[in-house]
């Protein structure tokens, strides 16, 4: 399910920009939880030039006042249309600013956002340091044909999210982004009373039609669904359209998996990799040397770490270390050697089976391109290649940043600094000639593109990141490439929350993006010992997403080493690796990450040399390399851990071998394990008959966790049980007619704190199928396997119409009906072979059963 968030602040991301009147704004905030600083209340952001209160992000320059003594803070300003960044501030100085949780927040810094329309906006009055609860307003539509138009939803509640006005029913859409019938939007809306009515549609004539028992009376003069919204009640259940009765969605999901989903990636930084000739320098040969440590193409040999895909950061032309400010589209960076090089590193990657994507910057070029040189000269036809001003607009970028520079007289603009200007998309000779980079280098081989901040691509007015224009971009982008490679891959930097990455992977824009706030939930539950906000990230992320297309990872090129971020602590470093790369999604690893290599604050700290040995120079060059080894190289380097069993290289060798060899892991749907421990994580990885079952615990106590695994696809049976990181057996475990089991103990065994269990179940022993039924659900199947046709009883009291649902186990659903008098034939004639779910549920109960059909 996609999680959509709309508020008064979301509301108008689609508005244009054609208005250009300020209009006022109202930030709120409540600090009734907090004591307020002597200095008082404060907001600081982006918006404070454009509304004339001195520079942005200043702390100390645009105060908040209480009028009524609620505690409510509040500030009136006038905005032009526009996305703006800010943060409350309780005091008036840095280091008294809040750090919202990321599902109201964007960025690595925590910001909250608002877009601003051409209507004034009253924002609701947020928790200092928190989120203001939403309203997740959610309908089944299995069964349904949807109409073309899509779902919607109508009531009371509106106009308090920001909508023009009640009962209106096109406004508010729903979308159902993983498939699975279930159709959902979330709101920001004050405690009240309030009624809706789902639309299969966007006219009212097309509003469902309910019955009484779970409606009331309106003023709109029909029957409506009523729910009272009150901070600690949670949101409605999700019923089936036009029906009193609650729908879920299937317990697995139809989709496709793609090579990407099999492949674990490694991120190279080529100046640091290694260096073959000599300059300090690392180069494309030094990588190709490099290639048999990372898959040596023998799936039968374990010394090496068994990758399957490698993004490089730029390898193009560039005046600049890092590469992102590109001189030349068409041309590989003298440093790392000659185009003949690069092909040969590309070549031997692929005999050893290594995927190869290389980073590609769109936005931006160097401002020593020769294009842009052109452009500021104004000669060659260039100068609408980047975005020029007469004068200096006076905007600032997302962090308070100048991005109007001047030069010759004039302004143009460059979101991040003057040396990388942004290239301007809607002038067509851009696009173009983009498109045309993007195809020259998968003629050369490349197999896809990591896609540098591609949430800027083309400004709308005020509107400097997810642009509409920039999606429609993306889209024409994903024709070209997939037109020329269809199984090229493409990954998207998005550095914000979940919410506003998944446009991003809709509509045939990207293939996947990067999860940032889930990287930083398995950090913090390794570091913090609380396995709860990943809980929480990981249901949000699996809700939000197309089934696995998504980019795992702890750390990168931009943010802190993770070994730095763990303390240094190897025990943390190993629960963090056992958790993303068996958690679903595509795992990337930052090099060095495997050897603890340690680093933090400027990015020179971050990216240098890879640590091969504890010799001159990390072993990475013969020369002094071009930044000094990590302070940890004498320790944390591959020689010292390569034959240590226990060292952590050899622990992401296990890791990244098993991954590989199951493809549970790296296929398999996500299904929830329950358990008591606080301090503990589990899920399992299904896929056709087998599954793993991981449990991580990340507190530091030893814990004995009693398992049990509700519904599966799992055939019924005995199964044998290893674990897989010690290559131990540890017995068997019994799985029902539902595809689960109950309060397993693993056998009396216990797991020491910060480590886990990966578990890998095989079947053993097919239990046999003659009317199998789970003994707790009521519900039986008569045969069972089924050909033909099937009966369908339920022993429970029926108290009103049961309803019957069966899905096939890809989630589509097969038949829907009612149950008479405790029980149903069913004509399965028609389809095909293998495992069905039965859900069967009244007004007071539920239950399920696993069936098989053959033919």
């Amino acid at each position: 399910m996609r999680v959509v968030c709309l508020s008064l602040l979301s509301f108008f991301l689609n508005v244009t920009s054609t208005y250009s009147q300020s209009v006022d704004v109202t930030f709120q905030v409540d600090m009734s939880a907090e004591t307020v600083a002597a200095s008082g209340v404060h907001i600081a952001g982006n918006f404070q030039s454009e509304a004339g209160l001195g520079n942005d992000w200043n702390p100390a320059s645009t105060p908040m006042q209480d009028p009524d003594g609620d505690d409510i803070f509040e500030i009136t300003v006038s905005l032009p249309p526009g996305t703006y960044e800010y943060k409350y501030v309780n005091g008036n100085a840095w280091g008294m600013d809040e750090n919202p949780p990321s599902e109201c927040s964007v960025g690595s810094t925590n910001n909250r956002i608002v877009a601003v329309g051409n209507t004034g906006l009253v924002l609701p009055a947020v928790p200092f340091n928190g989120c203001i609860p939403k309203l997740r307003l959610a309908v089944n539509m299995v069964g349904q044909e949807v109409a073309p138009e899509g779902v919607h939803v109508m009531g009371d509640f509106q106009e308090a999210a920001g909508f023009p006005q009640d009962w209106d029913p096109g406004a508010v859409a729903l979308q159902d982004q993983n498939q699975d019938g279930t159709y959902e939007v979330e709101l920001v809306v004050p405690p009240g009373n309030y009624q809706y009515l789902f639309v299969n549609g966007n006219t009212a004539s097309a509003a469902e039609d309910l019955p009484g028992g779970c409606t009331v009376p309106g003023d709109n003069g029909s029957r409506n669904r009523a729910f009272n919204f009150a901070a600690g009640n949670g949101s409605p259940a999700v019923p089936c359209f036009s029906s009193c009765e609650e729908c879920h969605p299937s317990v697995v999901f139809e989709y496709d998996a793609e090579w990407w989903n099999d492949a674990v990636f490694y991120e190279i930084f080529v100046r640091s990799f290694y260096d073959s000739d000599g300059d300090g320098i690392g180069d494309f040969q030094g990588m190709t040397e490099k290639l048999d440590y990372l898959n040596d193409g023998n799936p039968d040999t374990h010394d090496d770490l068994g990758i399957t895909g490698i993004w490089l950061m730029p390898m193009m032309a560039s005046p600049s270390y890092h590469g992102y400010d590109i001189t030349d589209y068409y041309a590989t960076e003298p440093d790392y050697g000659t185009m003949e090089d690069f092909e040969a590193f590309l070549d031997a990657a692929h005999q050893r089976g290594i995927k190869v994507i290389i980073d590609l910057v769109l936005n931006h070029s160097s401002s020593e391109h020769p294009w842009f040189i052109q452009s500021a000269n104004n000669t060659g036809g260039y100068r609408d290649w980047y975005i020029w001003s007469d004068n200096n607009p006076g905007q600032t970028g997302p962090w308070g940043q100048p991005i109007w520079h001047p030069r010759g007289g004039d302004y143009y603009y460059g979101l991040f600094w003057s040396g990388m200007p942004d290239l301007n998309y809607t002038h067509p000779p851009v696009k173009e000639e983009m498109f045309r980079v993007a195809d020259f280098w998968l003629g050369k081989g490349v197999d896809g593109y990591r896609l540098d901040a591609i949430k800027y691509l083309v400004e709308d007015g005020n509107i400097l990141e997810d642009a509409d224009e920039t999606f429609a971009l993306l889209e024409e982008f994903n024709t070209v490439y997939k037109t020329n490679n269809p199984g090229a891959f493409t990954v998207g930097e998005v550095w914000s929350n979940t919410a506003s990455i998944i446009p991003y992977v809709q509509n045939d824009r990207l293939d996947a993006c990067f999860e940032f706030g889930l990287a930083g939930a398995i950090l913090d539950a390794a570091n913090n010992g609380n396995p709860a906000s990943l809980e929480g990230q990981l249901m949000a992320v699996q809700a939000a997403y197309p089934v696995l297309q998504y980019a795992t990872f702890l750390t990168n090129h931009d943010i802190d080493r993770v070994f730095s971020t763990l303390g240094s602590d190897t025990q943390k470093m190993k629960l963090a690796a056992s958790l993303y790369l068996t958690l679903p999604g595509i795992p990337f690893i930052y090099y060095g990450e495997e050897v603890g290599m340690a680093g933090t604050g400027a990015h020179p700290n971050i990216r240098r040399p890879m640590q091969w040995s504890g010799g001159a120079n990390a072993g990475f060059s013969t020369v002094t390399p071009w930044q000094p080894p990590g302070s940890n190289y004498a320790t944390n380097n591959v020689t010292a851990m390569a034959n240590n069993p226990s060292s952590l290289l050899q622990h992401y060798r296990r890791l990244i071998r098993i991954r590989n060899e199951q493809p549970a892991l790296r296929r398999g749907r996500t299904v929830r394990v329950e358990q008591e421990e606080a301090n503990a994580l589990s899920f399992a990885r299904v896929y056709e008959d087998e599954a793993v079952i991981v449990v991580a615990n990340v507190g530091t106590t030893t814990i004995q966790p009693s398992l049990s695994l509700p519904l599966s696809s799992l055939p019924a049976g005995e199964y044998s049980v290893s674990e897989l990181l010690t290559q131990q057996s540890i017995g068997t475990v019994t799985i029902g007619a539902d595809g689960g089991f109950a309060g397993w103990r693993v056998n009396g065994r216990t797991l020491p704190g910060r480590s886990a269990w990966i578990l890998s179940l095989s079947l053993e022993s097919p239990a046999n199928s003659a009317a199998v039924a789970a003994p707790a659900s009521h519900v039986r199947l008569l045969p069972n396997p089924a050909q033909g046709r099937v009966q369908i009883s339920w022993e429970a009291p029926v108290r009103g119409a049961a309803q019957v649902q069966v899905f096939s186990a890809a989630g589509r659903l097969y038949y829907s009906g009612v149950l008479e008098q405790g029980r149903l034939d069913v004509d399965t004639g028609g389809w095909p072979a293998g495992v069905y779910f039965v859900q069967v549920w009244d007004e007071g109960s539920r239950g399920r059963g696993r069936l098989v059909v053959v033919r």
